[in-house]
């Protein structure tokens, strides 16, 4: 991983890809924000606003109290934030403040196909996720419910592992999150799954008495 601290970044990556490289930089200070049970390995210090100190008792826990993160600037070397952003309501000031504790970092997020067919997202999430790849910039918008969800977050990531473009948005970062927050209810248009999967049917039912 090249890193070019005269000019901002973002861009695709993989997990895979940024695990490697933490694996090899065992004298980073590496933060992860907002993970939940399910904290980086590699993360040397974990936050969250949930008290997970007896979860982590090997690690070094920091219990989130207030919107800035409780940390100084440029404190770490990488910062990983997997699926928070999407439910962080000034998603703005959350962006400055992964910015201001490091200089690079993982960004991972559902697409607008995995936030709209997962149950739990329909009231967790308040953000849709997209990326530029021309311009290299995350899109940010309001969250639009196209369809009825029809998954659970453990079908979801079954789907995943064979689909995972589909459903992951995965980035790096460095110096700078370029972004921006476009509206997209002009182009909304709700539609009916269970419409398309009875149409689905229907064809193949005649197609078997045809």
């Amino acid at each position: 991983m090249n890193i070019t601290l005269d000019n901002k970044l973002i861009k695709r990556t993989s997990k895979s890809h940024i695990q490697s490289i933490l694996s090899e930089k065992t004298n980073w200070k590496i933060l992860d924000i907002g993970c939940g049970y399910s904290a980086n390995q590699f993360a040397t210090t974990i936050c969250d606003v949930q008290d997970l100190s007896e979860f982590y008792k090997e690690k070094n826990f920091i219990k989130l109290e207030n919107k800035s993160l409780p940390f100084q600037d440029n404190e770490f070397d990488f910062v990983i934030a997997s699926h928070v952003l999407e439910h962080v309501e000034d998603f703005k000031f959350f962006i400055k403040e992964l910015e201001r504790v490091s200089n690079k970092g993982y960004i991972e997020l559902p697409t607008k196909l995995e936030d709209n067919l997962v149950f739990e997202n329909k009231k967790d999430h308040l953000w849709h996720m997209d990326f530029n790849d021309v311009d290299s910039k995350l899109i940010i918008s309001d969250k639009l419910q196209f369809v009825e969800p029809i998954l659970t977050v453990s079908a979801a990531h079954k789907f995943r592992k064979n689909f995972k473009s589909s459903f992951i948005i995965e980035l790096y970062w460095e110096n700078k999150i370029d972004y921006d927050y476009k509206n997209d209810e002009e182009s909304y248009e709700k539609f009916s799954l269970l419409t398309l999967l009875r149409k689905f049917f229907s064809k193949k039912i005649r197609s078997i008495f045809s």
